[in-house]
């Protein structure tokens, strides 16, 4: 059996409260523990509180008033998905403006310098151009909203796993994200933009679904039914799927993403709204692009992201190539596995180190400026020369040192955004490139991606890591190919695109662990359904190699935010410990008529800052547990006492009016603090009926239950809270989400991990 460690108390009270555990954005001690979970992260209410108010209205609906409601989702599904594919648009079009503005700068100062002399002004030029343009992006992120740093993924995994990240689905997020992924593109980093598209959509879909906005504090006085966390759930989900399909083009890929990656919970309808979803958000892309580029009508580019179409330009594959493109799997996942572990590190580092807004920008600009040094070293130490054909399409093809009527192709992959990059590896026909450009082109870019990753800029790293493999997918047809030089046998291999598919696969599954949504993104991108088998089969080995080693890559980075994540089952070797040993006690409990005084000073005490408080039938002064009653949350007591709902002022007719729905969805996301709420000394000694806003069928488990069943229950109900009860039905713990995420499977068997007082 194995051992494990100390338990803590997660009410913070005894022993915990002398242990210091750094916060994500530094280490003041310079020291960081990386077995720990972070009180910080409150979790969200996923399960209704089927209180008497909730229950009166939705009594009083009508059938044609669900009817409605269900209407006004697909509204809002299809707002979603329109407001999301216009984001995808500006950013489209930003970046190739800006994009087209600096390579053409670039080139032009080359081709004049090589001709005169002079080429390090030309370096310095392309150097400060990308650190300019990286500058801006991460003063943005670092200093007005750090939360809009990196892809955004492991956030919204977060979210709809039931966890509360601070500001992740606020305005100001949306704009410095969509800011941020234009001056990151537009600077040359290595990152792509899928990944704050998925951030963007999802950040579209909690506003559009609340009717209103707080940040701008305009209420639109629509969609009010919809304030609450279960509902947003389910719409961030759709955002995140037509984020994901306004990137690749690829609806039925989000639809999957979705479900696979992100959301936590799922139904049969809300399948069909996140596909409706996804629909609109391509089509709004296409066709605003289309009109942009002066083709209205022409739906032609699949995505944000378009990777070119498979089927009509690359030959297919026979069934013993099968074996050869399931050998990609090692590579994939044994790269995936260093890419990760590398950044894993790496990000320790800046944890410890760089955790200063002005540090994380110097570092922006620093990795700016060596990715352009080494791009433009790349490139003029290459000699692979290639001839300009003349359906050449390349945009920024560099002649350089080459002859008249010839281009470098190392500044093909170089010198151009990533996506394009990806698209001449894909396309390009035999010959395009020589086996040492594409060897040093993956050495040098693996490098630079698992730098760039984690960097106080917007980013995604599906590009990159598409771009890593296909170089290396390429490389490998190409000697391939030259192996089996006799004529007969070399027609087989004589397309290396088809490799360098395979291999992007490959490499992306090795990184972010993906499989089924992966291939059907994949497959929607490039039109190639012939190649659907085999990148299947490479995404799921890949996974497997990569798993030996260490998790997925955004796994790995809620690992280090210390986030009390839920995964879908509980640690295999859990079934010895109970609903006993893993509950907070003793519990604090309220009375059905509770004294203002102690409602107050309860929510007031900052060591334990609970959230949730079972409602029993009576307390004793020697602290013996009542029976449960019911559970009333925080966010409900704040609002009883804000409206002042006491017994005595509905006894002597001073309210005004009954306290309804409404008033709690006001108040909702933002609850005000209990510090701002003013009880004068006369009303501390009022009492506050808590019947009918308490939750009376709260769910509970007797002591014995094992862990698996409690993690199962609390998992596929979204839960906040579970009490635990004894025999008699009396309250004897409570289980939270950070009780359960503090065991886990670790090298030596189940762990247990500390939790960090904040």
């Amino acid at each position: 059996m194995a051992n494990i460690s100390k338990k803590v108390s997660w009410s913070g009270r005894g022993d915990d409260r002398g242990e210091r555990t750094p916060l994500l954005n530094g280490a003041e001690d310079g020291k960081y523990n990386r077995h720990v979970l972070h009180f910080v992260f409150q979790s969200l209410d996923y399960d209704n509180s089927e209180n008497q108010l909730f229950l009166e209205e939705e009594r009083r609906m009508s059938h044609m008033g669900f009817r409605c409601l269900e209407t006004r989702r697909w509204v809002i599904c299809g707002l979603i998905g329109f407001l999301t594919g216009l984001i995808a648009c500006l950013i489209d079009i930003a970046v190739e403006k800006l994009a087209g503005y600096k390579y053409s700068a670039v080139k032009q100062n080359i081709e004049k310098f090589t001709e005169f002399g002079g080429l390090s002004i030309s370096l310095i030029l392309w150097a400060v151009l990308n650190s300019a343009f990286v500058m801006v992006g991460a003063i943005a992120v670092a200093f007005f909203e750090p939360i809009a740093a990196g892809s955004g993924i492991p956030q919204i995994k977060c979210y709809l796993n039931g966890v509360k990240i601070p500001r992740v689905v606020r305005l100001k997020t949306l704009a410095i994200k969509v800011f941020g992924v234009i001056c990151s593109v537009a600077g040359g980093l290595a990152v792509g933009k899928e990944g704050p598209m998925i951030h963007s959509g999802a950040v579209v879909a909690a506003g559009v679904s609340q009717g209103r906005s707080t940040s701008l504090k305009k209420d639109f006085k629509i969609f009010e039914y919809f304030r609450r966390d279960t509902e947003k759930r389910d719409f961030v989900s759709a955002g995140a799927a037509a984020g994901v399909s306004a990137a690749f083009g690829a609806p039925v890929g989000g639809v999957l993403f979705s479900l696979e990656e992100g959301a936590s919970f799922w139904n049969q309808m809300l399948t069909w709204r996140i596909f409706f979803a996804s629909m609109i958000s391509t089509f709004t892309l296409n066709f605003f692009l289309s009109i942009y580029h002066g083709k209205p009508g022409e739906l032609s580019s699949p995505g944000l992201i378009n990777f070119g179409r498979f089927d009509s330009d690359v030959s297919s594959y026979i069934p013993f190539e099968s074996f050869i493109f399931f050998s990609f799997h090692f590579p994939g996942g044994v790269l995936g596995a260093l890419f990760n572990v590398i950044n894993y590190w790496l990000t320790i580092f800046r944890i410890r180190y760089i955790h200063r807004p002005c540090l994380q920008v110097m570092e922006a600009m620093l990795v700016a400026a060596v990715t352009a040094t080494i791009s433009f070293a790349m490139i003029y130490f290459s000699n692979d020369c290639q001839p300009l054909g003349q359906d050449n399409t390349e945009e920024y093809s560099l002649q350089l040192f080459c002859a008249d009527g010839e281009y470098n192709s190392m500044a093909t992959a170089f010198f151009n955004t990533p996506e394009r990059s990806v698209r001449s590896l894909f396309h390009n026909p035999p010959g395009s490139y020589n086996p040492l450009t594409l060897g040093v082109f993956t050495l040098a870019y693996f490098v630079l991606a698992v730098w760039t990753y984690g960097l106080t800029v917007s980013a995604g790293v599906f590009i990159p890591s598409l771009l890593i493999g296909a170089a290396w997918g390429r490389l490998f047809g190409i000697l391939l190919s030259t192996i089996t030089s006799s004529q007969s046998v070399s027609a087989i291999w004589a397309d290396p695109g088809k490799y360098a598919l395979i291999g992007a696969a490959a490499q992306l599954g090795g990184i972010v662990r993906m499989t089924l949504s992966l291939t059907v993104i994949l497959v929607e991108a490039t039109g190639s359904v012939t190649y659907g088998f085999p990148i299947m089969l490479v995404l799921m080995t890949a996974k497997i190699v990569g798993d030996y080693f260490i998790e997925g890559l955004y796994d790995v980075h809620i690992k280090l935010q210390s986030v009390p994540f839920l995964h879908w089952e509980a640690p295999p070797t859990s079934h010895w410990l109970t609903a006993r040993e893993v509950m907070s006690s003793p519990v604090t409990c309220f009375n059905r008529v509770e004294k203002v005084g102690r409602i107050v000073d309860v929510l007031s005490n900052t060591s334990t800052n609970h959230n949730g408080f079972p409602v029993v039938a009576h307390t004793t002064e020697n602290d013996e547990p009542g029976k449960i009653c019911g559970l009333i949350l925080r966010s409900q007591l704040i609002v009883l006492l804000k409206h002042k709902v006491f017994v005595e002022r509905a006894s002597s007719r001073l309210s005004h009016r009954k306290l309804q729905l409404k008033d709690f969805r006001d108040a909702y996301p933002r609850f005000p603090p209990i510090q701002s709420i003013h009880v004068s000394q006369d009303e501390r000694e009022c009492m506050m009926d808590l019947t009918e806003f308490m939750n009376p069928t709260p769910y509970t488990v007797p002591q014995e239950t094992s862990l698996p069943r409690v993690f199962k229950l609390f998992r596929a109900l979204g839960l906040r809270h579970l009490v635990v009860v004894d025999n008699e039905n009396r309250v004897v713990g409570l289980v939270t989400r950070k009780d359960l995420a503090r065991y886990h499977l670790g090298k030596d068997g189940l762990e247990e991990l500390h939790l960090a007082q904040t």
